[in-house]
C-alpha cells in the first residue's frame, strides 16, 4: 500500500469510488483495529477493577449486590470478547479480499451498513431475510 492509499482522519469511503479499493480497505482496517483496541482496554480495566474489588463484605444484600454487578460485568465482557473474535474474523476478510461482499450473494454490502457495523458480513437484504427465518424457525 503507498502513503496515498492510507486515509487521512477526514476520510469517508464513498459510493462513487471504486468497491474495496486500497483506501476503503485500510479506512475498514484501521477503525476495525481501534474498535478492537478500545474493547481489550476496557477488559483490562475491568480485570484490575475486579481484582482490586475482591473485598469482603459483611453485609449480605451488600455483597448479593456486588455479585450480581460483576456477574452483568462478566457477561459483558463475555459480549465483547465475541465481538473481538468477529472483529478478528472481519480483519482476516479484509486479508483474504472478501471484505465488504455478502456471505449470502456475493454481493457489494452497502457503504453504509459496513460504515455503521464494520464486522457485517451480509447486506441488509440478506440480514433481513435471515432475520426472518430465524423468527419463523423460533415460532414453530
Amino acid at each position: 500500500m503507498q502513503a496515498e492509499d492510507i486515509p487521512d482522519a477526514d476520510y469517508r469511503p464513498a459510493e462513487d469510488e471504486p468497491f474495496m479499493n486500497e483506501r476503503q480497505l485500510a479506512y475498514f482496517r484501521r477503525k476495525l483495529q481501534d474498535w478492537k483496541a478500545a474493547l481489550l482496554a476496557e477488559s483490562r480495566e475491568t480485570i484490575e477493577d475486579m481484582q482490586e474489588g475482591a473485598r469482603n463484605i459483611p453485609d449480605a444484600a451488600d455483597r448479593a449486590s456486588e455479585e450480581t454487578d460483576r456477574a452483568l460485568e462478566l457477561r459483558t465482557r463475555d459480549r465483547q470478547r465475541k465481538l473481538v473474535a468477529k472483529i478478528d474474523s472481519a480483519l482476516r476478510r479484509i486479508d483474504d479480499g472478501s471484505y465488504g461482499y455478502c456471505d449470502a450473494t456475493g454481493e457489494p454490502i452497502s457503504l453504509k451498513r459496513l460504515d455503521a457495523r464494520p464486522i457485517a458480513t451480509l447486506s441488509l437484504e440478506a440480514q433481513e431475510r435471515h432475520e426472518r427465518k430465524e423468527r419463523v424457525h423460533r415460532d414453530n
